[in-house]
């Protein structure tokens, strides 16, 4: 079994000798961006790299970042310990391009560490790209060998990201793992897609756009890649189970809560001692930043 810290190590390792500077997770309080509570995602603490803002002397970086989503735009609050995959704190693996390498690389780098690093069977893997990406779609065929059938072109905003209303945008290509025709649920873009069978681990945002007021003005004068793959989904594919929560990290937990407790982890405690342990990491994680809680609002 390869533990949640090898995964995470093996992948910083990766783009950093593919030349990509490792940076440390920011703290989950944002020091850049007012309109966020809690840092919810990888991108976050470069915001202003890629709007121009900010200078950094790196072109490429890869990290493990801290994360929390209990509110807001993105919200897992109410599916957390119900489902096998939503939590409340979560790290994401990243790689980001600002102005480097774009489409065709970012497709390659995924692939190849997916696939040829860490040995997951590529007859698990479907790839989404947004409807109009042809381009994409292509990169897909010509890089990974997936069938037409295996990439889903998706036309809703699942697979098209944006900053917000104004900034970057583009189109993104998600890539999910099939657990198997055991568990319930169908590929994306079917009326079964919330079901825990095809799990999205990787997300590649291809950002080319610029808008205004939700919609695209013109093109960007450098596009860029930013990624997201959550390290407890992985985790859960690497050490060759379906669900999150029979991970190392959280075994770990939900044994100790049933021990203090005196009552079972399964059945009609399941989803109680998962609630406890996700939010015990969410608490641990905001103390150790900073965050203290209140008893009002």
């Amino acid at each position: 079994m390869t533990s949640t810290n090898d995964i995470r190590r093996s992948f910083l390792d990766y783009f950093e000798g593919q030349g990509h500077a490792r940076v440390p997770s920011a703290p989950l309080v944002p020091h850049n961006d007012p309109t966020l509570m809690f840092v919810n995602a990888g991108m976050v603490p470069f915001k202003n790299v890629f709007t121009g803002l900010e200078k950094r002397d790196y072109s490429t970086a890869t990290s493990s970042q801290k994360c929390v989503r209990a509110g807001g735009k993105h919200n897992d609050l109410d599916n957390v310990g119900y489902t096998a995959r939503h939590h409340t704190f979560f790290e994401m693996l990243g790689n980001f391009s600002f102005g480097d390498y774009f489409k065709e690389q970012a497709i390659t780098h995924a692939w190849t560490l997916l696939t040829k690093e860490w040995g997951i069977p590529a007859d698990k893997l479907t790839a989404t790209v947004y409807h109009t990406d042809d381009q994409a779609f292509e990169l897909w065929k010509k890089i990974a060998g997936l069938p037409e059938s295996r990439i889903i072109r998706i036309p809703t905003k699942d697979n098209f990201w944006a900053m917000g209303s104004d900034g970057p945008c583009g189109p993104c290509s998600e890539i999910f793992y099939d657990h198997g025709d055991h568990i319930f649920g169908g590929p994306p873009g079917s009326p079964d897609e919330d079901g825990d069978r095809f799990v999205e681990i990787w997300n590649l945002v291809f950002m080319q756009f610029v808008q205004e007021n939700d919609e695209i003005i013109g093109d960007l004068p450098r596009p860029s890649i930013d990624t997201g793959m959550g390290l407890e989904r992985l985790a859960a594919v690497l050490q060759g189970v379906h669900d999150n929560y029979d991970t190392d990290t959280f075994k770990a937990l939900i044994a100790e809560s049933g021990e203090l407790t005196k009552t079972t982890t399964t059945g009609d405690n399941q989803a109680s001692h998962r609630v406890i342990a996700d939010h015990l990491r969410s608490s641990g994680f905001l103390v150790a930043d900073g965050v203290l809680p209140a008893n009002e609002g």
